[in-house]
């Protein structure tokens, strides 16, 4: 059989097809922690994830919003020794990953006729159906010492089959939530044919205290709020974080010297250093080029704020605009070739693109308001944005040209979008009026569905989120 390994922490992860099924009818802080165990899952994990099947279990065109959600059935995985919470345990989250989606709809046990009683027994396609599942997924789970190991199936109810290879994942039970979200991405590619998003992780700032003496740090916490940790205390404002191309480092903005400043943190070690310290300078707002070798930031000198890229090895920099007007929020598109950034070189907050290297400078925001916070998607071909307009502020979307503009959330303050791995979600912060009003975390669907608040142990604001795990 074909494995893939790699390594978790000191131990190693395989991942590779289950046997399959022949008969088409059978079948407080919490740093310590986080360095031996979260970043070994950052670093360490890889997986496997199966193209979507040539199958009849798909989802009809989700574009519109309106989307009927597909029945799915998502039994307790089976024991098969030693692992009863964890089988139970690993089930549950699959079923919250898919239905988290919007596009799916669990179906309660009680409702099952049929009992999955072995990972190869056959399957009742005929008891199944009766309760209108259209989606099933088994699995099974052993653990043994400091491994444990995950296998999951695939079936279409309607035409009676198993859906590509199961799939089967092995680590430690420290790893479970992630093999959970790796069954569940696989599922999910499977029946969408969209990538998967769900094994990833999300930096963000924790934030604590009054409203107008907020206290705020560094947390990194898995896509769906779980598995929280902090990377720096809260003895200065740190703002903005940014993961780099491969997960492992992170851009952010500090004021531990009493000005804002760009720093680099090494995820592994939680080491972190300056990379802003230029005198007579703040500089903020940093983003990570498609390589990882370079960010593109703001600069402000003598009043005047510009957009600067820096090579992160080298620290030599390049002024990339020249004008009296505030230019900030600078994204690279997927390929490197293209900057979009805000000015209000047109006398409010607009978006624009420019080449990578600078130069002149087009815009694209046409509607009403003001736009700000621009991120290029990273299928390259939108970007999410910030607008405010008539008291309200918004998350939205348009085309990289400017068009089909689409607003996805409107509230007394929405701000600072940024993509799931695969293009299809949106994270963003969210805040409340008045003196009481908290900070939280909100996602939603581009086509403006689905829209929901993610869970944080108090508020929240600036998320950023990762590539998919390795």
């Amino acid at each position: 059989m074909d494995f893939f390994p790699c390594r978790l922490g000191a131990k190693h992860l395989k991942i590779w097809p289950a046997q399959a099924n022949r008969n088409p009818v059978r079948n407080e802080d919490r740093m310590t922690n986080f360095k031996s165990v979260t970043m070994a899952l950052m670093l360490g994990l890889s997986g496997f994830i199966a193209a979507p099947a040539q199958a009849e279990l798909t989802l009809p065109p989700f574009t519109d919003g309106v989307i009927e959600p597909m029945p799915i059935a998502v039994p307790d995985f089976i024991d098969e020794g030693g692992a009863s919470d964890l089988a139970r345990n690993i089930a549950a989250v699959v079923a919250q990953d898919l239905a988290g989606t919007g596009l799916f709809a669990n179906t309660p046990k009680e409702a099952y006729i049929s009992n999955i009683t072995s990972f190869d027994a056959p399957v009742s396609y005929p008891d199944w159906s009766a309760i209108n599942v259209q989606a099933l997924i088994t699995g099974a789970v052993q653990a043994g010492g400091d491994r444990i190991v995950v296998k999951f199936r695939l079936f279409d109810v309607a035409s009676g089959q198993q859906q590509g290879d199961g799939l089967q994942f092995a680590g430690t039970p420290q790893s479970w939530r992630r093999m959970a979200h790796k069954v569940a991405d696989a599922v999910y590619s499977r029946i969408t044919g969209e990538g998967p998003y769900f094994d990833s992780r999300v930096v963000f700032v924790a934030e604590s205290g009054p409203k107008n003496q907020r206290q705020k740090r560094l947390g990194v916490m898995d896509y769906d709020g779980e598995n929280v940790a902090y990377l720096t205390d809260s003895s200065s404002i740190v703002l903005a974080p940014r993961f780099s191309p491969s997960g492992d480092r992170i851009l952010y903005t500090s004021y531990a010297s009493g000005f804002p400043a760009i720093y680099l943190m090494d995820v592994a070690s939680l080491q972190a250093r300056n990379l802003g310290e230029l005198p007579g300078t703040m500089t903020f707002a940093p983003r990570f080029s498609p390589d990882g070798q370079s960010m593109v930031f703001s600069l402000e000198q003598g009043g005047n704020t510009d957009i600067y890229s820096m090579d992160i090895g080298s620290g030599q920099m390049r002024q990339l605009t020249n004008a009296p007007s505030i230019e900030t929020s600078p994204c690279f598109s997927p390929d490197g070739s293209q900057i979009v950034f805000e000015s209000d070189r047109s006398g409010t907050q607009q978006i624009y693109l420019m080449s990578a290297s600078g130069g002149e400078a087009v815009r694209i925001s046409n509607g009403k308001g003001r736009y700000s916070t621009p991120v290029w998607s990273p299928r390259g071909d939108m970007v999410a944005f910030t607008k405010q307009n008539e008291g309200r502020f918004h998350i939205g979307v348009m085309k990289t040209d400017g068009s089909e503009e689409r607003l996805l959330s409107a509230s007394f303050l929405d701000e600072g979008p940024t993509w799931a791995p695969n293009g299809r979600v949106i994270m963003f912060t969210r805040e409340g009026a008045g003196a009481g009003g908290q900070a939280g975390l909100m996602s939603v669907d581009i086509t403006g569905r689905n829209l929901k608040a993610i869970k944080t142990d108090g508020p929240a604001s600036d998320p950023a989120w990762s590539p998919l795990l390795p």
